[in-house]
């Protein structure tokens, strides 16, 4: 159970316990202050009350009352509009077009490279090459404001800094050119929020 300060409203979250898009949902219920049950889930062999829920048998999956979804991205939009505070998407519509292309590019771009480095063997040298370029490429973008492309936190935020946290684990070095970009996550790994994210095995990334 992990518990929370702002509400007792207890949603389930069916999640691993290191992969980007489960963490991403985590870091979004961690922002809110949403209280929940985590069900740790173990990728290769899923439980039969998952497959029951959700056809796919994937995580993340959340489960509000009769309401199940899954997806990271309809999680998030979900939960950033069934708890309206803190917000985590700007008020205007072009803000938030700008956020949510974004995120596509990183589920495009960066996130099937974490998968190959996990993968491990030859293919995972040249992924950990491809995203050091991907993250290095996206540096104006760190470096333009406070949080990624917004002044304030926002969901995108919550998929950015579960890759960057994973850097050292994953063995990619963005020297000091990348400056921008760890000095972006260190300061979102030093809030509560971000430690109630952490599940044990993620803690050990570092």
């Amino acid at each position: 159970m992990v518990p929370s300060a702002r509400t007792r409203t207890i949603l389930t979250l069916y999640t691993t316990a290191d992969d980007v898009q489960c963490h991403r949902v985590r870091l979004v219920l961690a922002a809110k202050g949403v209280g929940y049950e985590r069900v740790l889930v173990d990728p290769a062999k899923p439980p039969e009350d998952l497959f029951d829920l959700n056809p796919y048998g994937n995580t993340p999956t959340l489960v509000d009352r009769d309401l199940t979804l899954y997806d990271a991205s309809v999680v998030c939009e979900y939960l950033d509009e069934r708890y309206p505070h803190p917000p985590l998407m700007p008020i205007d519509p072009l803000s938030r077009a700008r956020l949510r292309v974004a995120a596509v590019r990183i589920e495009r771009d960066w996130l099937p490279e974490v998968e190959h480095i996990r993968a491990g063997g030859r293919p995972a040298d040249a992924a950990r090459k491809r995203l050091r370029e991907h993250l290095l490429a996206a540096l104006p973008l760190f470096r333009a404001s406070k949080f990624f492309l917004n002044p304030e936190m926002s969901l995108l935020d919550c998929l950015v800094a579960p890759v960057i946290w994973r850097l050292p684990w994953l063995g990619v070095e963005l020297g000091r050119d990348g400056k921008p970009a760890i000095d972006y996550g260190e300061r979102l790994f030093h809030s509560q929020g971000y430690a109630r994210s952490l599940t044990p095995e993620e803690k050990a990334m570092r």
